[in-house]
C-alpha cells in the first residue's frame, strides 16, 4: 500500500473532476493537500473532504496562467505547509472550434492555461524542491497531444507542448533528484464528456480496446504511483490512461 504520510502536495485545477479525484486519492494515502483553483468555493468544498478524511488542506484561488499567482500558490503552501513534495499541473480548459474557425481568443486561452499554467507552476516551485533535494511533478498532458483531434488543435497544440516540456524539465531537474512525468488519458468520463453527442461516444468505444469509459478514478490511481517512492526511478515519461486507445 502507498503511503504519503508527512508528504504535501499542490494540486491545481481541483475544485473537481479529475483534480478533485486526484486530491482524494492522495489524502487518502496520507498526503496533506493545497488545493488550488480559479473556483474559490468549489476548491473549499474538495478542502473540507479532505480535512474529512483526517488530513490538512488548504484552499487557495489561483489563476494558474499567471505566473504571479502560481508563485503566490506555492508561497502560501510553503508558509502553511511547511514544504513541497509534489506538485500536480491539472488545470486546463477547452475551446474547441475548427482551425479554421478559431478566433484568436480561443487559441491564446487555451494555451495560456494548459501549456504556460504547467510552466508557471513548475517554475514556481521548482527552487522549493531543489532545496530540498526532492520532489514529484506531475503533469497532466492528453492523448489528444499525442494523436491530434479535429476541431480541437489549440488543446492538441498545449497538451503536445506539456510533453515536451516534461521531457525537458526532467532532464533539466534530474540532477536533483526531482522527477517529472505527464500522465495523457484519454476518453473519461467527467462533466466535460457527458456533454458530447451520442455518435461520438460511441465513435470512441470502437478505437478503445477495453469497450469502455476511463473514469477519474483510473487517472487519479496513476498520479498516486507517480507521486510516491515505487516511482523515484520513472522520470521524463509519459504514461497514457485510455484503455489502449493510443499505442
Amino acid at each position: 500500500m502507498i503511503d504519503l504520510k508527512d508528504k504535501v502536495a499542490v494540486v491545481t485545477g481541483s475544485a473537481r473532476g479529475i483534480g478533485k479525484s486526484i486530491v482524494l486519492r492522495l489524502a487518502a494515502a496520507g498526503a496533506d493537500v493545497v488545493v488550488s483553483d480559479i473556483d474559490l468555493s468549489g476548491a473549499e468544498q474538495t478542502t473540507a473532504e479532505v480535512k474529512a478524511l483526517g488530513r490538512r488542506s488548504l484552499a487557495v484561488r489561483s489563476d494558474i496562467s499567471q505566473l504571479a499567482d502560481a508563485e503566490a500558490l506555492i508561497e502560501k503552501a510553503v508558509s502553511e505547509m511547511g514544504r513541497i513534495d509534489i506538485l500536480v499541473n491539472n488545470a486546463g480548459i477547452t475551446r474547441d472550434n475548427l482551425l479554421l474557425r478559431m478566433d484568436e481568443k480561443e487559441w491564446d486561452s487555451v494555451i495560456a492555461v494548459n501549456l504556460k499554467g504547467t510552466f508557471n507552476g513548475i517554475k514556481a516551485a521548482t527552487r522549493v524542491m531543489m532545496k530540498q533535494r526532492s520532489g514529484k511533478i506531475i503533469n497532466m498532458a492528453s492523448v489528444v497531444g499525442v494523436m491530434g483531434n479535429a476541431g480541437q488543435a489549440n488543446y492538441a497544440a498545449s497538451k503536445a507542448g506539456v510533453i515536451g516540456l516534461t521531457k525537458s524539465a526532467a532532464k533539466e531537474l534530474g540532477s536533483r533528484n526531482i522527477q517529472v512525468n505527464a500522465v495523457a488519458p484519454g476518453y473519461i468520463e467527467t462533466d466535460m464528456t457527458k456533454g458530447l453527442p451520442e455518435a461520438a461516444k460511441e465513435a470512441f468505444m470502437t478505437i478503445i480496446p477495453l469497450k469502455r469509459p476511463g473514469t477519474a478514478q483510473d487517472v487519479a490511481d496513476i498520479v498516486l504511483f507517480l507521486s510516491s517512492s515505487l516511482a523515484d526511478y520513472v522520470t521524463g515519461q509519459v504514461i497514457h490512461v485510455d484503455g489502449g486507445m493510443v499505442m
